[in-house]
């Protein structure tokens, strides 16, 4: 044990002191029973002390320090023999656990002087009081109590002396006390110190003060020794405390508790027994502010989404049907006929529509080509052209009964729109030639433009194999030309070409025009073609004003083969344009001001459109009349009045087709936020 921690007694001192002064103690043997008293706690004890040390030496050093073991060690040192008896002996008779040593008091440093008559009467007073001492005080806990080798003095500031204890002492061990320095002793003349007065019970008892904590195993009582007892067997110990540097378990956590029970656990407050209702209701308060938030992210969500497009839904009929039986137009006995009123739809037909030679008819497509490939407005002559060999050369084919330009040599020049009225009047071949050329470079490339063209414009039963239609493989039908026609007559430029009587060449030479309609009824084109194959044939058109609108007949009529061939394609489709023009008529179908239909915000909100004009149809006995809307870029709000599309009367594609501006007649407005919220898609 540590010397900081040893508490000594004076009387522990004094025996200690008389152990060492003594020179030559002789040992005395255990079984003499005349020097009991002599040995006293050394001797008297000593015996069974032993015997039980040796019985627990195993124990101890299995529960104690290299230190312990050491001190065990120096007792089996037979160095002191006395003194160790006297320390096995005071082991027997510690009063109580707290004691573990006694403490050293100042002896003189000079020789001790005893009488021999004193040594038994003190051998006697010390048997008996140890031996009443060994059955009064209790065990004394080994370990921390058993000194095999007296230490060193330690210093003063870690060593509790109580000096109560002296008195007693000196009672016991009479007159071995040696006098202090300075006070004389037997060498020197002096008397003998005064005999200490005895130590009480209560005195006599050290106190052990721990340094360390107390959370070492508590060591086993020693068991008081009888002399000639058996020794008693050591009681059961305490595992020591884990040391420093060893391993220790580490508590694992626990799985959290559910809420409830936690709850219980904080409020001290044991949770309630589980029913239906309060299942329940425990949901309800979990999950209700779980919705409300989701109600309040969708209805944000639902407000800030974009606005469908508005849109026109048209209200009023789609069509409106004119009074009286199916129209009957005066068609010819052969050939095959198309009668169309611009924006408005068929006027009549007649003959099957199967692809035919149409002759120059074909000039139509080349001529509209041009002008599309290379516009002009009304009035301009367009670029110069120059007549190359070719042109020149086939110039003279009017001798062989083909339609020629005769009167143009290589390197003359003709304009765009001089090249156009000598093949849209004279008809000539050669100059619908050059003018393939000039646009494509060829004329395999060119009629490859013709073909591609017509099927843009849904001439489906239409073929071209040469620019000039020439050749009989260049068929069509008098429905397919009629489309192309309807694109013709809304080309200002051609328009003007086509619908004169004669042209006049740069040479000065009048050609009139084949086509007689122009000049005979005021007609505005479009083009004659024949051939012995074809035989006569006509594209024309025609326009005229009815309740206020200006509207456009365009006809063909091919596969006239009665001579002339050509004059009677002309009768025949003056007489039938006649009978067209006669039977248009017109009505008025809607007022300013009605309602044809309303704007739809596609959440449910309907905002009437009303006609800004009176709308008048045009068409004839029979025909029905198309309705439809044309939406501008509708707002999502917008004030009275405000024009948001167009009502068209008569087909949308065609350009004879009546248009008349809607407006709202109430103020658009936004969605409200009912309909936002309610929106699905």
């Amino acid at each position: 044990m540590d010397t900081a921690t040893r508490v000594f007694s004076v009387r522990d001192v004094v025996t200690e002191s008389e152990s060492e002064t003594d020179p030559k103690p002789e040992p005395e043997p255990e079984d003499d029973p005349a020097e009991a008293p002599e040995a006293g706690e050394g001797g008297g004890r000593s015996g069974a002390a032993e015997d039980a040390e040796q019985s627990e030496e195993p124990a101890a050093e299995e529960a104690w320090d290299a230190r312990d073991a050491r001190d065990a060690d120096d007792a089996e040192d037979g160095e002191k023999p006395a003194t160790d008896a006297k320390a096995d002996a005071g082991t027997a008779d510690a009063p109580e656990p707290g004691a573990k040593a006694k403490a050293k008091t100042a002896e003189p440093k000079g020789p001790e002087t005893e009488t021999p008559g004193s040594e038994a009467p003190k051998a006697g007073v010390d048997a008996e009081t140890e031996a009443s001492e060994a059955e009064a005080e209790p065990a004394v806990d080994r370990p921390t109590a058993v000194f095999k080798k007296p230490r060193p003095a330690v210093d003063q500031p870690t060593t509790m002396l109580k000096l109560g204890g002296a008195a007693k002492d000196a009672a016991k061990d009479g007159a071995k006390a040696a006098p202090k320095p300075g006070e004389g002793g037997e060498g020197k003349g002096g008397a003998k110190p005064a005999p200490k007065p005895a130590e009480s019970e209560a005195e006599r008892t050290s106190k052990f003060v721990a340094l360390k904590p107390l959370d070492a195993p508590k060591p086993e009582s020693a068991v008081p020794a009888v002399p000639k007892a058996e020794p008693t067997a050591p009681t059961a110990r305490t595992t020591p405390a884990a040391r420093p540097g060893f391993e220790r378990t580490t508590q694992q956590p626990l799985p959290p508790k559910p809420p409830l029970d936690l709850l219980a656990e904080l409020t001290n407050t044991p949770p309630p027994p589980e029913t239906p209702l309060r299942t329940t209701m425990r949901r309800v308060k979990i999950w209700t502010p779980l919705v409300l938030l989701l109600l309040v992210v969708f209805a944000v969500v639902q407000a800030l989404r974009p606005l469908p497009a508005p849109a026109l839904a048209l209200t009023a009929k789609d069509t409106y049907a004119f009074d009286g039986g199916t129209l009957s137009l005066p068609w010819p006995d052969e050939g095959q006929g198309w009668m169309d009123v611009q924006g408005v739809g068929a006027m009549g037909r007649f003959g099957a529509q199967k692809p035919v030679a149409i002759g120059s008819v074909a000039k139509t497509m080349t001529s509209y080509i041009i002008l599309r490939d290379h516009p002009l407005k009304v009035g301009q002559e367009g670029p110069k052209i120059q007549i190359d060999p070719t042109a020149e050369k086939e110039g003279g084919y009017d001798k062989g009964g083909e339609s020629t330009l005769n009167t143009v040599k290589a390197g003359d020049f003709l304009t765009e729109k001089q090249a156009l009225s000598a093949v849209m009047i004279p008809s000539a071949n050669n100059i619908a030639r050059l003018l393939a050329r000039w646009d494509a470079g060829s004329e395999a490339a060119f009629v490859k433009k013709m073909n591609d063209t017509a099927k843009e414009l849904g001439m489906t039963n239409t073929t071209y194999t040469d620019p000039s239609g020439l050749k009989e493989t260049t068929v069509s039908t008098a429905e397919d030309q009629v489309k192309l026609g309807n694109q013709v007559v809304q080309n200002p430029a051609l328009v003007a070409i086509t619908s004169a009587a004669s042209w006049t060449d740069p040479s000065g030479k009048n050609w009139p025009n084949w086509n007689e309609l122009p000049y005979r009824m005021g007609a505005i084109g479009i083009k004659t073609g024949s051939t012995t194959a074809a035989g006569g044939n006509l594209l024309f058109a025609a326009r005229k004003k009815v309740g206020g609108e200006t509207v456009t007949v365009v006809g063909a009529i091919l596969g006239q083969h009665k001579n002339p061939i050509l004059g009677t394609a002309n009768a025949v489709s003056k007489t039938a344009l006649e009978a067209a023009k006669k039977a248009l008529t017109s009505a008025k179908i809607l007022k300013k001001g009605d309602v044809v239909g309303y704007v739809d915000d596609k959440l449910g909100g309907h905002t009437p459109v009303v006609v800004t004009e009176d709308v008048t149809a045009v068409g004839w006995a029979g025909s029905r009349v198309k309705l439809s809307f044309a939406a501008d870029q509708v707002p999502h709000s917008a004030k009275a009045g405000t024009k948001v599309g167009t009502l068209t009367v008569g087909e949308g594609g065609a350009g004879g087709a009546i248009k008349v501006p809607v407006a709202l007649r109430q103020d658009l407005g936004e969605p409200d936020f009912l309909a936002k919220l309610t929106r699905i898609s």
